[in-house]
């Protein structure tokens, strides 16, 4: 039986060339079905994730939209006509057959097609072998362009920044960029409400900027803090596990239920139910602060108790009201359409 083997020399896996544009015609998501040693077809939800110079992270699960297990990580490039990803290769022992004056040999699978109108029909060789099918498919906020009920506070319209201050500096303008569309763009520092909120609904939708060969909290990084003190985090986890420092985090205090970031440019909606911290009589916090978060459609935060403020919050003054803030973390991350509707 013939197996797949690939030579690493360096910690060098393939380039086969190919740049992304702003504008990036592969990254997003793919579905299809893949058949690997005579099995019945299984289906596949592919987070394809650009990595820069025509690079591509897949990271291939069952089902998007719920956390399930991880099934295939693979690397590669596309582009023209390519289509050529092999498995992500750690250094494990196990993954290392022998070695040579040219590296490494380490078993391996390639996942090989033709691109050709936004689908793949290809094929699977080496440690695993089969056949597999992908096409290109779009997931879409069902709250984007949310309009504000009666009796809420409309943030921010598109119109002007009138609303929103400079953290510490209440009586100055806004610094941050009105652009066309109806769309904020971060610049120049943390930006807060001017006016102070108790418990309320907040609907706020965001854009994240392309930025491929950046990683972690580098990676299209902001934050919407409720009351100044409790950030839902605001960063490009495009296919990622979904970590409580990851994009719908309550920040180091509680991970996503599933992680429903979308891809970079595409945009997304956070919709925040949140409920001050209650005080007794002598001024101590009797009742935690709870929030549910719904990312894009799904509820990832479930009326979650807040132990206490996060990282980067205004002050520590849990109970009483406060504005909702917006994080510039030096990537310019878009906003538009925020709303906040009081309740009692």
């Amino acid at each position: 039986m013939r197996r797949w083997f690939v030579v690493l020399a360096l910690a060098s896996v393939m380039c086969l060339g190919g740049v992304a544009s702003a504008q990036d015609a592969y990254m997003g998501d793919w579905t299809g079905t893949a058949q690997v040693a005579g099995q019945a077809d299984q289906p596949l939800a592919v987070y394809m994730i650009a990595r820069g110079d025509g690079r591509y992270e897949a990271r291939i699960f069952s089902e998007f939209n719920r956390r399930v297990p991880l099934l295939y990580n693979l690397t590669g490039n596309l582009g023209g006509e390519t289509f050529a990803l092999i498995d992500s290769l750690p250094w494990e022992p196990a993954r290392i057959l022998r070695p040579t004056d040219d590296g490494l040999v380490v078993a391996a699978s390639l996942w090989n097609a033709q691109l050709a109108e936004g689908g793949v029909t290809g094929t699977i060789a080496g440690a695993l072998k089969g056949t597999f099918t992908l096409r290109q498919t779009v997931r879409q906020s069902p709250t984007l362009g949310a309009e504000a009920p009666a009796g809420a506070v409309v943030l921010f319209d598109g119109d002007n920044l009138d609303a929103w201050a400079p953290v510490g500096r209440p009586n100055d303008p806004a610094p941050w960029r009105l652009l066309e569309g109806g769309v904020m763009e971060v610049q120049g520092g943390d930006i807060q409400t001017r006016q102070n909120f108790q418990n309320y609904r907040l609907h706020i939708e965001f854009r994240l900027p392309y930025m491929p060969t950046a990683s972690g909290q580098g990676r299209a990084n902001s934050g919407v803090y409720q009351q100044g003190r409790y950030e839902v985090q605001v960063l490009d986890s495009y296919g990622l596990d979904g970590a409580d420092n990851e994009c719908g985090g309550i920040y180091q205090i509680a991970r996503p239920n599933v992680n429903m970031c979308l891809p970079p440019l595409a945009w997304q909606a956070y919709d925040i139910e949140f409920y001050g911290a209650q005080l007794g009589a002598d001024g101590q916090k009797t009742a935690n602060a709870r929030m549910t978060v719904v990312h894009n459609g799904v509820v990832i935060h479930d009326n979650l108790e807040l132990p206490r403020v996060t990282g980067g919050a205004n002050d520590e003054n849990e109970g009483t009201p406060g504005p909702i803030k917006l994080q510039d973390h030096g990537n310019p991350v878009q906003f538009r359409n925020i709303w906040i509707e009081p309740l009692p």
